[in-house]
């Protein structure tokens, strides 16, 4: 979840094309050169010694610090120097550890997604809490923030098995790219208020499907995600959708379902019945996007 602005990947293309031509002509060194490494200074937990790659720790993390609503309480996880290496301790074996270097560790392909996705909403939690307090992940700038949020999604680099990527190199070519999936968006999550809820749950191996399809349902299930707005004959949904459209149309023709009104056949695909239903009465109405909400997805007192 991690294209700048809209997350429009023709607008983040352009934006890097404009920054690569600005940078050629300036005599600056390349982008990567600039780039900002989040590094981790902590020892890789016991628990890996054996093999495998277990998320435990991230998980218990996850529970201890998201509330009801999915939002994070950074303040409290910030004041706990023990959860904070807590957290180090279970991104050092990520750095470590990925199915690139260590394949043998994850013994199915929806382990090693799992992997993925975990370890970038982890260094997303982690690239917050050391610039905590934190308006916006937008607030992360580029040297030349030529799209906004450039700075925090292409700028940084993470250490993923011994190798360093930015939040967009995972996102794109780690997990969009491979494993083809268009319920990712709806677990992949960008420390922003519109982004899909976190889950203090992290399954693996076979569990990993029912987990991926509970979360298509339950955000496609929030009124803030899909409304039917009849007074005005539209549909109004979360602009992750039109982020990437793409990936859920390719997804319905893989499932060999029509595809005729585009994303309202998407969301009525995954939809529970009375929302289907809904939806496959107002084809003819027109599409809308709520506007992105990148401010942190922090939780607030009582929560």
């Amino acid at each position: 979840m991690a294209i700048p602005e809209s997350r429009n990947r023709l607008l983040y293309r352009a934006g890097t094309i404009a920054l690569a031509t600005l940078l050629f002509a300036t005599g600056t060194p390349s982008m990567a050169s600039a780039a900002q490494r989040i590094t981790i200074e902590a020892d890789i937990p016991d628990v890996y010694a054996g093999g495998g790659f277990a998320h435990d720790d991230f998980e218990e993390l996850l529970a201890t610090y998201i509330r009801a609503n999915g939002h994070v309480d950074y303040d409290s996880w910030h004041a706990n120097a023990g959860d904070l290496g807590k957290l180090d301790g279970y991104l050092a074996a990520v750095s470590a550890f990925s199915p690139e270097n260590a394949n043998e560790r994850f013994s199915s392909r929806n382990d090693e997604l799992a992997y993925w996705m975990y370890a970038y909403n982890a260094y997303v939690i982690k690239a917050i809490l050391v610039r905590w307090p934190l308006d916006s992940v937008t607030d992360v700038k580029a040297t030349f923030e030529i799209v906004r949020g450039l700075g925090f999604f292409y700028s940084q680099r993470f250490r993923f098995g011994e190798k360093w990527y930015s939040l967009y190199t995972v996102e794109n070519k780690k997990i969009r790219a491979r494993y083809k999936d268009a319920r990712i968006h709806f677990v992949l999550n960008c420390g922003s208020e519109s982004c899909p809820v976190l889950r203090p749950e992290l399954p693996v191996g076979d569990e990993l499907e029912p987990f991926l399809q509970k979360a298509a349902v339950e955000f496609v299930s929030e009124e803030r995600n899909v409304r039917i707005d009849h007074d005005n004959k539209r549909v109004v949904m979360s602009e992750i959708f039109k982020m990437y459209r793409k990936d859920f149309i390719n997804d319905l023709r893989h499932r060999g379902l029509p595809a005729r009104s585009g994303l309202l056949d998407y969301v009525a695909s995954i939809a529970p019945d009375e929302l289907r239903d809904q939806l496959l009465q107002v084809t003819a109405y027109k599409v809308d996007f709520e506007d992105y909400d990148w401010s942190i997805n922090n939780a607030i007192a009582g929560e």
